[in-house]
């Protein structure tokens, strides 16, 4: 098993904790030096928080567990490509690298809406990896299917 797929696997039960909760189903875990250092999942109706995606919160720990707001050495994991804001958060954080899961083609500034990493007019460089992860779009899939229907 890869490296990537084995993070992807944990950011995955971290969606699993969302679905649960009747929230997006979206994972993420901070790792740095071959560590996990923290995990998130989107918590926006459980906060009541707009801000509250799966990077942020992960972001938000990680900063608290080393200290520093810097999380340089980093690499974040997240079952579906990163939105404008969490890319944002992610520039802003120094993370290195992102690897996700499965392209969001509504909202995704990564690859499918936006190439935000790839913009040379903004100041920090993110390396990505999009690794096709087929968990995280069936959850997706099977969410919204539900939602459509009316089933919690």
């Amino acid at each position: 098993m890869s490296e990537d797929i084995k993070y992807l696997d944990i950011a995955y039960e971290e969606a699993l904790k969302a679905y649960e909760k009747d929230e997006v189903p979206i994972g993420a875990v901070v790792v740095k030096n071959g560590e996990i250092i923290s995990r998130g999942h989107n918590q926006r109706i459980e906060k009541n928080n707009a801000l509250y995606h799966a990077e942020i919160v992960a972001i938000e720990e990680a900063c608290k567990k080393i200290g520093n707001w810097r999380l340089d050495d980093c690499t974040i994991y997240v079952t579906v490509e990163p939105c404008i804001m969490c890319v944002g958060a992610i520039m802003q954080s120094r993370i290195k690298k992102v690897v996700f899961g499965s392209l969001d083609h509504k909202g995704g500034a990564v690859l499918s809406k936006y190439r935000l990493f790839d913009e040379n007019k903004l100041p920090f460089k993110v390396d990505y990896t999009f690794v096709s992860y087929e968990k995280a779009s069936i959850i997706l899939k099977d969410f919204f299917r539900r939602k459509r229907r009316g089933i919690k």
